[in-house]
């Protein structure tokens, strides 16, 4: 399948590589080699969407929308309708409750997405978004198996051309490229403002928001500590920064999100009780972390005429929550759905602007005791203990 036709940097095309790859593996099992050309679908779905979120001042995930909109729709299309193929298997690490092979078929019941053995390596995260006829049609045979093992079984069948062939990182068009250089190929810059957000004084000029994304070191001179960005506004053009990588303006444990798109169904808990308890990340190496979802008739305080959005509130404050990127949300073994962020909920810095919650504290704690005289409101007296003569 081909997604991407331009060369890198260094003048080479990644898909030319994979396709001969692929070609002389299937040589080697003596099984048909097939070729798709997808690279329209590829532009007009995936990359201009991520253009057209870059200019908005979002982080888009092209993975999960090329999972979304390329592998898993028009790809099992053209398997089932031209290669006469019922199902197709790929190498996510990922599992379903249909089994390995399928053993366990049945569309009454649906598909779950299972994370795979190798937590590590699990990839569910890239298919939180792809639809219950395409996961109830897919295979993922390695989802069993640990990296270790499937490399040891590639060696055992004499593919040692690609055993040990290095993982896929980032995103595969832009290859070693710097990102701002790639990106000022399809946006035109647009020079503004880095903002430090404490002092609210300039310090820097950038040459378009999106360039930029949430959490990113900027290199700032001269200044002693190193500059992170901690906001963008788009509408301004500015970009707020903070001094430190454990600012407390980065870290936040509430977001907002669009309506979730559940893989297999929609949670019953969240609409009959207004809250689901489960677990989230937004980047696919992170850690799990507890998290509780409320519906926006359940927050009146954030209720919108338009976006039935949801409020997402984290056990454990987490550093630069990215508009654009992707909440995605699991029960046990199971990937339920995923949201696009629309935005991070207040950070701890603004929850304590001025130190206002600090010094409250420190007040209650230089205030004395009360006195055995006193009564503390709502809380009863001690019972006199009666003293013989």
């Amino acid at each position: 399948m081909r997604n991407w036709d331009e060369k890198n940097e260094k003048g080479h095309c990644a898909g030319d590589a994979d396709a001969e790859d692929a070609e002389w593996v299937c040589r080697r099992l003596d099984i048909p080699f097939h070729e798709v050309n997808f690279v329209k679908e590829y532009w007009n779905d995936v990359f201009m969407y991520m253009i057209e979120e870059y200019k908005a001042g979002f982080t888009p995930n092209p993975d999960i929308m090329c999972n979304k909109k390329i592998k898993f729709s028009p790809f099992l299309k053209h398997a089932q309708e031209d290669l006469n193929c019922e199902i197709i298997a790929t190498g996510h690490y990922a599992r379903t409750s249909f089994g390995d092979n399928l053993e366990k078929y049945d569309p009454r019941k649906g598909a779950r997405l299972l994370q795979s053995i190798d937590r590590l390596k699990d990839q569910t995260f890239f298919l939180s978004q792809i639809s219950q006829k395409s996961l109830q049609h897919t295979m993922f045979p390695i989802g069993d198996y640990s990296k270790d093992v499937v490399r040891k079984i590639a060696e055992s069948a004499n593919l040692d051309r690609v055993a040990q062939k290095r993982d896929s990182t980032g995103i595969c068009f832009i290859g070693s490229r710097n990102f701002q250089e790639f990106i000022s190929e399809y946006i035109e810059e647009n020079p503004g403002s880095f903002i430090d957000i404490d002092t609210r004084e300039e310090v820097g000029t950038h040459q378009g928001i999106h360039q930029w994304t949430i959490g990113q070191r900027c290199n700032l001179s001269p200044f002693p500590q190193p500059y992170f960005v901690a906001e963008k506004h788009p509408e301004a053009n500015n970009i707020y920064v903070v001094s430190g990588t454990h600012h407390p303006a980065l870290f936040t444990s509430t977001m907002f999100t669009e309506p979730i798109y559940w893989i297999h169904s929609p949670a019953s808990q969240l609409f009959t009780k207004g809250q689901l308890e489960c677990q989230f990340r937004f980047q696919n190496t992170a850690s799990l972390v507890p998290c509780v979802i409320t519906t926006h008739t359940h927050n009146p305080w954030h209720h919108s005429p338009t976006q039935n959005n949801m409020v997402v509130s984290l056990a454990t404050p987490l550093r630069a929550i990215t508009p654009g990127q992707y909440a995605v949300f699991y029960i046990g073994d199971e990937c339920i759905g995923s949201a696009r962020i629309i935005r991070p909920g207040p950070s701890l810095y603004a929850l304590n602007v001025g130190e206002c919650r600090t010094r409250i504290l420190k007040e209650r704690l230089r205030q004395p005791p009360p006195s055995g005289k006193e009564r503390i409101p709502g809380k009863r007296a001690p019972k006199q203990e009666a003293t013989k003569d």
